[in-house]
């Protein structure tokens, strides 16, 4: 199988693919512009990639791409609806990189606190300013609120209590319950979390519902003076709001991620949001520590093997969560070719769409079961039609499937 990485990527990783057999491109510079010629003239059949752009057009260049995996945990730098249509998987990383991103969040509240990057500003400019830099606020016994609690959040937590704070958060899946486990508090709202902590950290997944989720009801919702640290998508926060908030309230702000980032590794920087005072920013690497991406190669070699062994993909992140069949047809038959072809021949006749098929086989290999899921329900004779079809069908029978159950699985 052919890998094509067209991002860097750990040694680790690329001696792993290789051992598992696989073929291995690797282009550490390429570019989202260069990716469609270079899917083009070597079409593997899995692209990995990290920060690198995947477009609908490097999509369709890729005629035997089968699987694209993010290293790392956002895909939204892959277009995963053109995946979707041309039938390619999309797989990611997730939680790999949840102790260096937790991390570098606390570097970057230290950083508003301390005002670490002006200091060493001011003294590289030879400048001594001891008077200014003593008015630190300090961390102890103030309140972290998080929003989003998955699992860098949580990393977030346990270092902030670390440092002697008090956690509030809000998560769209957390309960009482699970917030007490954890010694957080618990907040209805991401609104909430605003008005009841002296910091902020936004740590969810960029999607129509968290885009500008920090806007200026979120801003004024914040206490004077409060930091906010952004580590997730820069589509999370209205930055014309936050720098409102800047110059008015005194918001301090911790940033990785931003609006207008360059495509590549380096590049001009042009967001302005940077150039406000109190804001401290770094390059999109909360992920980007040795131990983050070595996890993270381990992980890309896991789901290769998976994939090229039985053709499963874990973690993936397009396959429908249910289909739209209505009916479920089991197909008992001896273990003979052509007998699928048979009864998805009589199928299209009646112009009945196959949804899914699993295909269960027996011990000893004489007998399998087919659960075929379809769009619509066969009427008596095209069962019968069925049944008649191939000597080797043992038995034909058809159930409706009851959504209202599955869904509670």
């Amino acid at each position: 199988m052919k890998v094509l990485i067209a991002d860097k990527f750990e040694k680790v990783g690329i001696d792993g693919l290789k051992e598992l057999g696989c073929r291995v491109v690797s282009l550490p510079d390429l570019t989202a512009e260069g990716l469609p010629a270079a899917l083009k003239e070597h079409d593997p059949h899995i692209l990995i990639v990290r920060s690198t752009r995947v477009t609908a057009p490097a999509i369709a260049s890729g005629t035997s791409l089968s699987l694209i995996i993010r290293a790392g945990a956002g895909i939204d730098t892959i277009d995963v609806d053109a995946a979707s249509d041309r039938g390619v998987f999309v797989s990611n990383c997730p939680g790999k990189n949840s102790i260096a991103v937790a991390e570098l969040v606390m570097g970057l509240l230290l950083a508003c606190d301390r005002r670490i990057p002006d200091q060493v500003a001011d003294l590289r400019a030879g400048r001594w300013n001891k008077a200014e830099y003593s008015k630190a606020r300090g961390l102890y016994g103030r309140t972290l609120g998080i929003v989003g609690l998955g699992q860098i959040g949580r990393e977030i937590a346990v270092r902030a209590q670390g440092f002697g704070m008090h956690v509030a958060a809000w998560s769209r899946h957390l309960t009482h319950a699970e917030a007490d486990r954890l010694r957080v508090r618990y907040c209805q709202t991401p609104l909430e979390v605003a008005r009841v902590s002296d910091a902020v950290s936004i740590n969810v997944a960029a999607s129509a519902d968290t885009r500008n989720l920090v806007n200026d009801e979120f801003l004024a919702a914040m206490r004077p003076g409060a930091y906010l640290i952004n580590t997730s998508r820069g589509s999370v926060v209205e930055e014309q709001a936050l720098a409102r908030a800047i110059r008015e309230k005194g918001i301090r702000a911790g940033l990785d991620v931003y609006q207008i980032e360059p495509a590549g590794g380096t590049g001009a920087f042009e967001d302005p949001i940077v150039r406000e005072p109190g804001v401290y920013g770094t390059h999109h690497v909360g992920a980007s520590t040795e131990q983050a991406q070595v996890a993270i190669a381990h992980e890309v070699i896991r789901i290769v093997q998976e994939f090229m062994d039985s053709g499963n993909v874990p973690n993936v992140v397009n396959r429908l969560a249910r289909s739209s069949a209505t009916h479920v047809l089991a197909v008992r038959h001896r273990n003979r070719p052509g007998v699928l072809a048979d009864v998805f021949r009589v199928l299209a006749d009646r112009q009945i769409n196959v949804e899914e098929v699993e295909n269960i086989i027996y011990h000893g290999a004489h007998a399998t079961c087919a659960r075929i899921h379809l769009d619509g329900a066969p009427d008596a004779a095209a069962l019968e039609a069925i049944r008649r079809t191939n000597e080797n069908i043992i038995s034909v029978e058809l159930a409706e499937i009851d959504h209202k159950a599955r869904s509670h699985d």
